[in-house]
Order: structure tokens, then sequence, then C-alpha cells
């Protein structure tokens, strides 16, 4: 195939550019290509202030163009197209256009077998481990991931592990929200929280923990589907969370809440650890609930217990 350049690019967006709308100047569009299955695009029009123009949507399909064409040739390796252009301040002169090409280190995503992944779950049995005795292998595993690694936590992690801290007591702790995602470069810790619920063994059958690791499966897919459910949490110390199906009663309700302690030297930094802690209707029905996340009843209910927030 005959190699395309930058060059060839430009000239083909000239003319397509150059039907600006009145009153743009310059413009800019930025292009990152497929990575992980998604790509990007954005920028547009400007005028001469600064502001943008709402329309000209037609450049965007004509840069996806060129864009595929310098993909197909690939004189040089390149995850990222920046097209300039600028109107001609001499009238029936073309506009000058540029496209430059580069491969930016800090969008390429994280690689389905990163050791980021292995870093996060070292460092999450770490702490749990100054609680109690941390059982090998989980509770409740979900191995459901894509080929980028990418589980309904959007890491390869989806788990729950089991924290026995005496004959009496144990813990059930969510190990993956915090395992930064997998397919993209964002410098994040996941979801960026943990769940953790504490048991009564003395008086809990194998089935019932089976069970109660399996919803903190769910909730941790609920919490990762959220949009901020551990800063809403932080705001307002508990919230209602949702409901629980029959199996579970007389337990009916999940409210979510603050505890405290963070889990340190995760890959970027610490996340906060959220306590799930299921309630009976009793414990709230007589309550009010039309505050934002019923977060006063959640409260009330949680003090009733003695738990902190």
């Amino acid at each position: 195939m005959t190699a395309y350049s930058n060059s060839d690019a430009a000239r083909d967006l000239r003319s397509a550019l150059d039907k600006a709308p009145a009153g743009a100047v310059n413009g800019e569009w930025c292009f990152i290509t497929e990575q992980a299955g998604v790509s990007s695009q954005t920028g547009g029009y400007m005028y001469a202030d600064g502001s943008h123009v709402a329309e000209g949507n037609h450049a965007f399909q004509k840069v996806r163009e060129v864009v595929k064409k310098l993909e197909a040739s690939q004189i040089q390796p390149f995850n990222k197209v920046i097209v300039h252009w600028a109107r001609s301040k001499i009238p029936l002169i073309r506009g000058r256009v540029t496209v430059d090409t580069l491969f930016d280190e800090r969008i390429v995503p994280r690689g389905p077998q990163d050791p980021i992944y292995e870093a996060a779950s070292v460092a999450r049995r770490a702490f749990w481990e100054k609680y109690g005795s941390v059982s090998d292998g989980f509770k409740a595993e979900q191995d459901d991931s894509n080929v980028h690694n990418q589980t309904e936590w959007f890491g390869p992690h989806r788990r729950v592990l089991n924290i026995i801290k005496s004959n009496t007591q144990l813990t059930l702790a969510t190990d993956g929200l915090s395992t930064p995602w997998a397919g993209i470069a964002d410098p994040e810790n996941g979801v960026g929280c943990e769940l953790f619920m504490e048991l009564d063994a003395s008086s809990i059958t194998s089935h019932q923990i089976d069970d109660w690791a399996h919803l903190l499966i769910n909730l941790g897919d609920l919490v990762a589907d959220g949009y901020q459910v551990a800063a809403d949490v932080d705001k307002y110390g508990a919230i209602l969370f949702c409901t629980l199906t029959a199996e579970y009663n007389p337990m009916t309700r999940i409210i979510l809440s603050r505890d405290g302690r963070k889990i340190d030297n995760l890959p970027f930094g610490s996340v906060p650890l959220i306590r799930v802690t299921p309630i009976a209707e009793s414990e709230i029905e007589h309550l009010d609930q039309s505050e934002e996340w019923a977060s006063s009843a959640a409260r009330h209910a949680l003090t009733e217990r003695q738990i902190e927030t």
C-alpha cells in the first residue's frame, strides 16, 4: 500500500475544514486511536476570542476518515492525532492545516496482565492481615473478565476475602473495587473504595456465610455501576442503599456507612473502607426517609446498634 503521510492528510482535510461556520477563525481536533476497544475524538471550530463554535460537526467525520488512512499506512506508531486549522487572512486563499501524529505513553491503557493489579491485591491482603487471619483463596469470586481483563468492577478482580478475627467474629470484604481499571491509563484506584461486613461466627452457618459473600459481590456491582457512591457515603456518613430479597429475611435493607479506616499502599494512594450493615424494616419504618439516601434514618439505625459513622 502506498504510504499516506501527514502532509497527505492535511491536503485532504483542507477543503473540508475551509467550510467553516461564519466567524470561526481556527479549529483544533484531537483523535485518540482505538485502545482497549475505545477511541475518542474532541475539538471543534473556535471564534477569535477562543470560545467554541457550536456548528461545524462535519469536520469530525472528515478527521476520522484521514485517521483511518494514517492507521492503515502506519508509517510510524502513534496513538494520538492532532489537527489544526486556521482561516486565511487573505480572501479566496485556503486556510492552513497541519496534522501531527504522536505516541503518548501517558494514555497507553493498562494491559490484561499489568503487574499493578497484583500489587493492589497484595496491599489489600496486607491491610486485612492486621485485623485477623486472611483465609487462602476467596469466599466468593466471579472470574468473568473480558479480553481486556475487565470484570463488572472494570478491573480483573471481583471477589470476596474471608478474615477470621476470632472464634466468634469474622469479616467478609470485597477484593477488587480498588484495583486500577484494566484497559485505561487513568491513575486511579478503580472505584476508590472497598466494602466489608462483620458477622457473628458463633451463630451463622457456612451456607449463610456464602450467601452474604455473594451479596457483597452484588453490592460491589451496584457500587461500581453507580456514580460517586463512596463520595456520598463520606458526605452523609451513612446511606440507605438498597433492598434485600426475601431470602435474607428478616433483614430487608442495606446501609452503607463510613468506617474511618483506609487501605494504604495501593498503586495510587489510599481508599476508604465502607461498612455494609443489613437491617430489618422495623428499624427504620417509623423514621422519616425523605432526605437524600434517607441518610438521617440510616444514621439513626446505626446509632441504635452502637455503630459509629
